[in-house]
């Protein structure tokens, strides 16, 4: 039997989730040019033999690697995570090695954007607290008034991340006034995206829907708390599919229970979500299982990344999506 040169550390589900027919035959060409065979594996430790490895795909879930990890792994040169944080398993002892990272977030940026325009379109239009109240036997009184459109609203974008472009991509095409917040990006930058680049404080006064998409770093820990929160307008909508890090949940909880502000959220600081948690039962909140980017389609996507990303390391290409031991450390 061949030895493994490419481990796929890859539940059997999901990897039928990331890698088509031809991903999988195109994986399998790459572990033979590698010089051994492509393993699939529940588990890194499931496979017997690790000493001729060289590349590992990773999932959700998967153990740091640690020293006695990488003692195993003597020939290991690339790290390719199918989704995008990397943050929980990759160490100092992985750069040390010399050993390569990436990951492939670019391919759940369009997924993320759609469910925060839908998250976004529910929101104007009232959509959770209608449907809720048809629920418990009501009608639309509960509403009158309230409901409103895209076309010339402001709507804040917090972060011009992968998912933060994507989605001012598809609000813009809708008609929005896009309201971006972003440090890193100058005001010309803004206007080629399309977006009016403003403060903080000035996107949450104005804007309609706040949307974020910003980073997991240390200066963006619950960067919306009680303080921002009371800057939005009554009626106001948060939208959140990007981490709970940047938002503080009992704060935002409180603005929920007084019914002043709605939201729309895909990720929670407990999760899976708590059976008692009040987003599950309060009226204006629309919530989703942390999937706003488990399309098919964005799936696939992310397959086709880290298949693209092994092929250009064969090819002796800089690889498109890697992840420094700089960006590591930035990261929370």
């Amino acid at each position: 039997m061949t030895a493994p040169s490419l481990v796929a550390v890859v539940p059997e589900q999901l990897f039928a989730e990331f890698f088509s027919a031809d991903h999988e035959a195109r994986l399998e060409r790459a572990a033979a040019r590698l010089g051994g065979a492509l393993l699939r594996v529940d588990r890194l430790h499931d496979a017997a033999v690790l000493g001729e490895v060289r590349v590992v795909i990773t999932s959700w879930g998967i153990p740091p690697f640690d020293a006695a990890t990488l003692a195993q792994l003597p020939h290991l040169e690339l790290v390719a995570h199918t989704g995008a944080s990397v943050k929980a398993f990759v160490t100092d002892e992985l750069f040390d090695r010399g050993v390569s990272v990436t990951q492939a977030g670019a391919g759940m940026a369009r997924p993320v954007g759609e469910v925060s325009l839908a998250f976004t379109l529910a929101l104007l239009h009232r959509i959770p607290a209608m449907h809720n109240a048809l629920r418990g036997g009501g009608w639309y009184e509960a509403t009158i008034g309230g409901q409103r459109e895209i076309l010339d609203a402001p709507i804040a974008v917090i972060g011009a991340s992968r998912t933060g472009r994507a989605y001012l991509e598809l609000i813009r095409a809708l008609g929005a006034r896009p309201l971006l917040v972003d440090p890193t990006v100058s005001a010309d930058d803004a206007a080629a995206l399309g977006a009016e680049l403003v403060g903080l404080d000035e996107a949450l006064q104005r804007a309609l829907i706040v949307a974020l998409h910003a980073p997991t770093l240390p200066g963006t820990r619950h960067m919306i708390g009680a303080r921002e929160l009371a800057l939005m307008p009554d009626g106001a909508g948060m939208v959140n599919t990007a981490r709970s890090w940047l938002i503080d949940e009992a704060a935002l909880l409180a603005e929920l229970r007084s019914g002043r502000l709605c939201a729309a959220i895909d990720v929670f600081d407990e999760e899976p979500l708590g059976h008692d948690s009040p987003f599950r039962t309060l009226p204006n909140v629309l919530v989703t299982p942390h999937r706003a980017a488990g399309t098919h389609e964005g799936r696939l996507r992310q397959g086709g990344v880290v298949v693209g990303e092994l092929e250009r390391l064969l090819a002796g290409e800089p690889l498109q999506h890697a992840i420094t031991r700089e960006q590591l450390a930035s990261m929370a």
